[in-house]
């Protein structure tokens, strides 16, 4: 029988299907129906909800299942009603160790919570009082039987609320008080009686390392490091590992590099994207590859490749780690244009055509043809990927992913993962939603967002709560305040309090955000009005700063990021994805969030407006919150150490000049 040309491959076939006594549906995480794993990281709290239901009014309970890479039970965790009264259930998962784990959801019918619910109707009515104690005495033996062996205590407990149950000799509130007695609960929680167990799944769910979902990034050109403008000549590895101890005091944990290859000389751009190149000037990074070599090659003029080897250790010691720009593109003398030039698009003169998103038009790229020679051009891409991955390249921020074909990543990840799976791979793709999320689910660990022209608090609101959502399944978002093509209008005309209220909110929104070198010296100035691009742009030309001098001066942003990267480390609360949730403010201008691991609590308030003085009242969800609604709490602010009384009303007073946002760990209850 011929097979059918438009079914997804076996290995992409959802691996159960739904079957048994009761129906399970809607299970998240999942991605693309279970055809390909969801993310997670080791030691995540991994939401699971799930839709189960039964026929009739009797009780059902559920179970979130936890399978290592063995398929070995690792948690059984018991789900919760979400208390829509749609069925829906909700519980959590936590892998602690790398690998391709597996979770079930098991649904099953739940007589002590049938009878639980019956009697506390029927017996304070006086209806079939006998008959229902009778009933739920048996239970509770039955469920003293099913419990493990080394439960000794619980099952005498048991059996004690059982007898005097049955005791006619007790008044019946009495014998019904047994029933309801805490530590019977609490047994029957950790150990319910289930009958016909019903099982969705198993459903994939990928364990990479922590810094796949959590980490600070800092970008930085390690030719502007000890560079000289004038006349214009580069820095060098050397100099740019003397400036990695100030990144790592203000609590980094990545350093993103642009391409570090040779630069071609054919259609140059000089400074401010002109096509006007002095003799000294360097043109872009991303202009990739001269006589000195392609992308396996490292730029002359930053040193060798064992002076790349020594900042690559050097990160190490300072407990940071590289990200390499993987550019998939070549320079007009690009060895490769040479060689195969069949891996390019020859237009109708016999030119090669050039990169251009109209109106603009880079000249000093040609884009790769992925047509002509698959087999040829993908082996080459993962011999240049392997070679620094064998250098101790760990993360790779891949440039425009969406100009590439799908299978490309596919195929790549698949290959790396397998003899490396500590590999991350970050997508820089402003492009269509569907493409982004494509690029997720084919495996990019992280991605760039819109965040960065999320500015009101509708826009970040709505923008966030989608990324927190059902996207958190597979799609790790990175929040980059700026970077070197996106310098947006409410940096260039807010001063240093937008330039805190953005890094804030990068910060705490997301467990992993990023900055662009100068962004801690508020460079602020574009090339022109109505530009997101910066002026004297170092995508072009050498960008040296004097950080001592401006360290010395204090007009730096260094202290607000270090405490904040401070609190991302000490608050686990702050390393979530998706608990993020956002509360009720009387000022537009004032937004106001939580997020939350466990008992950790971080709440921040930021003001939106870096020109003037606001106040607003923060209506916390406090039952959201774990508290109730009278709850007075210890709220210690982690951006000034000064500890407050918040409550569910709480009044803040944020100001441009002294104090943008409060970003506050709940310590104890009052």
């Amino acid at each position: 029988m011929a097979s059918d040309p438009d079914a997804p491959p076996a290995s992409l076939a959802l691996p159960v299907e739904l079957s048994g006594r009761w129906a399970i549906t809607d299970v998240s995480p999942s991605v693309l129906g279970g055809r390909r794993p969801a993310a997670a990281v080791v030691g995540e709290c991994v939401p699971v909800r799930a839709t189960c239901f039964r026929e009739g009014h009797d009780a059902l309970g559920a179970h979130a299942v936890l399978r290592d890479p063995h398929g070995q039970v690792r948690s059984r965790t018991r789900m919760r009603p979400t208390g829509d009264g749609l069925d829906g259930w909700r519980g959590s998962i936590r892998p602690d160790a790398m690998g391709d784990w597996t979770f079930e959801i098991e649904a099953w019918g739940d007589p002590w919570g049938t009878w639980a619910h019956r009697a506390a109707i029927k017996i304070p009515a006086g209806v079939d009082v006998e008959l229902e104690l009778l009933e739920g005495s048996l239970l509770l033996h039955r469920a003293a039987d099913e419990l493990p062996a080394e439960c000794r205590v619980e099952r005498e407990h048991l059996l004690v609320a059982g007898r005097t149950m049955r005791s006619g000799a007790l008044p019946v509130p009495v014998r019904f008080a047994a029933s309801t007695d805490p530590q019977v609960v609490r047994i029957l929680d950790t150990y319910p009686i289930r009958e016909q167990v019903t099982r969705s799944g198993p459903w994939p769910l990928r364990v990479q390392r922590r810094r796949a979902l959590v980490g600070a990034w800092y970008e930085m050109f390690p030719r502007s490091e000890g560079a000289v403008a004038d006349p214009p000549k580069s820095g060098t590895f050397a100099a740019a590992a003397s400036r990695l101890p100030g990144i790592a005091a203000m609590g980094f944990d990545v350093v993103y590099v642009p391409p570090i290859h040779p630069i071609g000389r054919i259609n140059r751009k000089g400074p401010n994207n002109t096509l006007t190149p002095g003799p000294g000037d360097p043109g872009s990074p991303w202009a990739v590859g001269a006589s000195a070599g392609g992308h396996d090659a490292v730029h002359p003029d930053l040193g060798t490749i064992d002076d790349f080897d020594a900042f690559v250790r050097r990160l190490g010691e300072l407990g940071m780690e590289i990200a390499l720009d993987l550019a998939l593109q070549a320079a007009p003398d690009h060895p490769w244009v040479t060689a195969h030039p069949e891996w390019f698009t020859t237009r109708a003169n016999g030119s090669i055509a050039y990169a251009e998103n109209p109106p603009k038009k880079y000249q000093d790229i040609y884009p790769l043809n992925f047509d002509n020679d698959p087999e040829g051009l993908y082996a080459e891409i993962e011999r240049v990927v392997r070679l620094w991955v064998g250098r101790g390249v760990r993360i790779f921020r891949v440039d425009n992913p969406h100009t590439k074909p799908l299978w490309l990543w596919d195929r790549l990840f698949a290959s790396i993962h397998a003899t490396d799976p500590d590999v991350l791979f970050l997508a820089e793709a402003f492009t269509r939603p569907p493409m982004m999320r494509a690029l997720a689910e084919v495996g990019f660990q992280q991605s760039y967002t819109y965040f960065t022209w999320r500015n009101s608090r509708e826009e970040l609101e709505d923008y966030l709560r989608d990324l927190v959502g059902p996207f958190a399944a597979y799609m790790r978002p990175n929040l980059f305040a700026s970077t070197p093509d996106i310098l947006p209008a409410f940096l260039q005309h807010g001063g240093p309090a937008a330039f805190a209220i953005r890094a804030v909110l990068a910060a705490t929104m997301s467990p992993t955000y990023g900055i662009y070198s100068g962004y801690e010296l508020y460079e602020h100035v574009s090339v022109r009005p109505g530009s997101e691009e910066y002026l004297d742009s170092e995508k072009y030309q050498y960008r040296p700063r004097d950080w001592a001098a401006h360290e010395a001066s204090g007009l730096t942003l260094a202290p607000l990021l270090t405490r904040l990267n401070a609190a991302r480390r000490a608050h686990p609360a702050l390393q979530d994805l998706r608990s993020l949730r956002f509360h009720g403010s009387d000022n537009p201008n004032v937004i106001a969030y939580s997020k939350q691991d466990g008992d950790d609590i971080v709440l921040v308030a930021c003001s939106l407006d870096p020109y003037r003085e606001q106040e607003a009242t923060i209506w916390w969800d406090m039952p959201a919150l774990g508290m109730s609604e009278d709850t007075r709490f210890v709220a210690h602010d982690e951006l000034t150490g000064r500890d407050w009384t918040w409550s569910h009303g709480t009044y803040v007073r944020l100001s441009p000049t002294d104090q943008v946002a409060h970003v506050v760990a709940v310590v104890a209850d009052r």
